[in-house]
């Protein structure tokens, strides 16, 4: 058989029949002669309808695949070069490609459903660790009183679009080489809807809403952090024609502490404190969450060192519990000494054989980019 149908449509031989109605419909918009009319392109316009009617058909499919005529299979068919209905294999699937599905078509609702709203609320660290209640005011779009959401001022109401008479299209007949062909679009006078508001509401200008501010009581529960987004059911805005309303959603955004830090569910602080203390050991007062605590200092506590306090943390958003605040300590070496001080330090030095200390060497520790550095080097 000369005529390769697979090429014609560029799909394999193994092609779904979805795969092959959709190759025919994008090389339909291509070569269609109303798009471009040029004699060669109708020409191969003509060999990828032929093909579709062949590979789009199964009955014609396997006769052509066993080598057999296809379009001698149950009568045949118009043929390659024909104009009737069945040299076009599938007419809707023309129209589809050039105008959508047909079944789509028809007047569009005035009321629809209205957008989702986002708002951000501060609250500190105190109200996210515990949770808490904040009342909010939003300012969105309801229903309007005056016509309740029907956009026509009381005593009218919407009347039949006398151009498209209610379907929400207007159709037109252009002539092509297939013949007399109807497009559709939607009617200009009402915009789709297929019905027109003669006297608007004087409130809402026929939108059917007007925007107002509302005050809003949000529970947020324990444990949320920056980011977190709480979902507000139908709080939104009111839709178009009173349609209903979407969702308003609030996001978190937690206030920076003055002591406290937060890394996920625990918190992190650091407390300086005198080398005379690290050595001896001493109590730090510290005002927690839960209120005043006592942080036990060992003595020999060095340098970077620190003290947990479990449960003292964050309350965990999912699940029991809360995370842990981690104290850590940071020794202050004394900068300026005088004679008395000076004198007794070399006391103490000398009872602890530390006049002249070795000191103990160890490699540095590298930052992130060194560490990588000689990652790359091999190292």
């Amino acid at each position: 058989m000369a005529t390769d149908y697979y090429a014609v449509l560029g799909v394999r031989r193994d092609a779904s029949q979805d795969e092959i109605k959709k190759a025919f419909r994008r090389l339909a918009r291509e070569l269609h002669p109303d798009v471009n009319p040029d004699p060669k392109t109708q020409e191969r316009f003509k060999e990828i309808n032929a093909a579709y009617e062949v590979l789009s058909d199964p009955q014609k499919k396997q006769v052509y695949d066993l080598g057999g005529d296809p379009l001698s299979a149950n009568g045949g068919g118009g043929g390659a070069g024909g104009f009737g209905a069945g040299g076009f294999g599938n007419f809707s699937d023309i129209m589809d490609a050039f105008f959508g599905n047909a079944a789509q078509r028809g007047p569009r609702s005035r009321t629809r459903r209205g957008q989702d709203a986002m708002i951000r609320l501060e609250i500190d660290l105190n109200e996210a660790a515990f949770g808490t209640t904040k009342d909010i005011q939003v300012d969105t779009a309801v229903v309007c009183n005056t016509c309740s959401g029907e956009g026509a001022a009381p005593g009218t109401s919407a009347q039949t679009c006398d151009m498209c008479r209610g379907r929400g299209e207007v159709s037109q007949v252009t002539r092509s080489f297939l013949g007399q062909v109807m497009t559709s679009r939607p009617c200009p006078q009402c915009q789709g809807f297929g019905t027109v508001v003669p006297t608007p509401c004087p409130e809402c200008a026929g939108d059917g809403r007007i925007r107002s501010r509302r005050t809003l009581t949000v529970k947020i529960p324990a444990g949320v952090d920056n980011g977190t987004r709480i979902q507000l059911a139908g709080e939104g805005e009111v839709g178009p024609g009173g349609g209903p309303p979407g969702d308003l959603y609030v996001e978190i955004h937690e206030l920076p502490h003055s002591v406290f830090q937060r890394r996920g569910d625990d918190l992190h602080c650091t407390v300086t404190i005198p080398m005379t203390a690290a050595a001896l050991g001493t109590k730090c007062p510290l005002e927690t969450l839960d209120g005043l605590e006592e942080i036990d200092i060992r003595p020999g506590t060095q340098s970077g060192q620190s003290v947990p306090l479990h449960g003292r943390g964050i309350t965990h958003l999912r699940g029991g519990g809360r995370g842990d605040l981690i104290v850590h300590v940071e020794v202050m070496t004394p900068a300026k000494l005088d004679a008395e001080q000076e004198r007794l330090l070399r006391e103490l030095a000398k009872l602890r054989g530390e006049e002249r200390p070795l000191g103990q060497f160890q490699p540095g520790q590298q930052g992130l980019f060194s560490r990588l550095k000689d990652a790359f080097n091999g190292r």
